[in-house]
């Protein structure tokens, strides 16, 4: 089969030829339709993770987590899935069996979930890590309507399925982004914009929040400084969240509480999310679509930064069910 690889650690991802996967008792083989890419593909491919994820056991290492596709092969033993079964989800990070390639093996217990009538497989591609991180965030900040979010990093995957749903929980969002993306954010519910190459950081952020924020997801600074510089706008009793890892290093304001946020995937969050999705609640935008020949350049892309939407890769082009 194809899929995109790494043959060592912080090599760069080719499209290579490999055995296709066998299911063992207990998974699933997936025919992958579309997978989506993530920043923590290749940072998991470079070891560059950290606490997020453990970098790959084996090697050649198959680059990506997030799918859709049809079940074409049940494992032995009991199944909640059968042949032909339309599903999407998350593979375990750091697995040898990645989504970027013709098949993928997964548990039947871990994040899969069939995908609703009404929810294309291009679109339940693009879901699993954007909105599962984006709803356990909302979760983490513990905002309860008409109080202020600054969502650093916006208009990424994860931040347009946060401005959503926040937005849909009367939470006044507002989103931090590089460039002019007001048009955009508003679409999907920010009540105001920050450019922050507009100026210093910090600077852009007091004039956008002169009265300070309830709470701070910030999905972009992997540097603690960074991290404390956006935080500077958390008001006392705030929350200040790190979607990478920089809180812990980080040194806030007073009375602002530092949390540093790790995904806990599962199939019921998937099957909330694919609800709202199918029901039009929640729209992830897909800014572009490759086949998958083009994901190691569309990963050199993503690792230069100021990714906007979701990416996602063609395997197998599906019809809409």
């Amino acid at each position: 089969m194809r899929a995109i690889a790494v043959s060592a650690l912080r090599a760069d991802p080719v499209l290579v030829e490999l055995p296709k996967p066998e299911p063992r008792p207990g998974e699933v083989r997936v025919r992958v339709e579309y997978a989506s890419l993530n920043p923590l593909d290749w940072q998991v491919a470079d070891g560059s993770a950290g606490e997020l994820a453990p970098a790959p056991r084996s090697f050649p290492f198959v680059v990506g987590v997030d799918y859709a596709g049809r079940v074409d092969m049940i494992g032995g033993g009991e199944n909640r899935f059968r042949v032909g079964d339309p599903v999407f989800g998350r593979a375990a990070v750091a697995e040898a069996c990645g989504s970027y390639g013709d098949y993928l093996c997964v548990e039947q217990d871990s994040a899969i979930a069939l995908v609703p009538r009404g929810l294309d497989a291009r679109a339940a591609a693009a879901l699993p890590s954007a909105g599962m991180a984006a709803a356990q965030i909302l979760e983490a900040v513990a905002l309860r309507g008409h109080e202020t979010l600054l969502v650093v990093g916006a208009a990424g995957g994860v931040g347009c399925c946060l401005t959503q749903l926040a937005r849909a929980r009367d939470v006044r969002v507002i989103a931090a982004v590089r460039g002019d993306e007001r048009s955009r954010m508003g679409s999907l519910g920010a009540a105001a914009s920050v450019d922050l190459t507009d100026g210093p950081p910090a600077e852009a952020l007091r004039r956008a929040c002169p009265d300070g924020i309830d709470a701070l997801a910030d999905l972009a600074a992997a540097d603690p400084d960074a991290f404390a510089a956006h935080a500077a706008a958390v008001r006392p009793g705030g929350i200040a969240l790190s979607a990478r890892g920089a809180a812990a290093g980080a040194r806030l304001p007073g009375g602002v509480r530092g949390v540093d946020f790790r995904l806990d995937p599962s199939p019921v969050l998937l099957d909330v999310l694919a609800a709202g999705a199918a029901d039009g609640i929640l729209r992830v935008p897909v800014d572009a679509e490759l086949p998958l020949e083009d994901a190691p350049l569309a990963l050199a892309r993503n690792r230069a930064g100021g990714a906007r939407g979701k990416t996602v890769i063609v395997v197998h082009a599906s019809g809409h069910h």
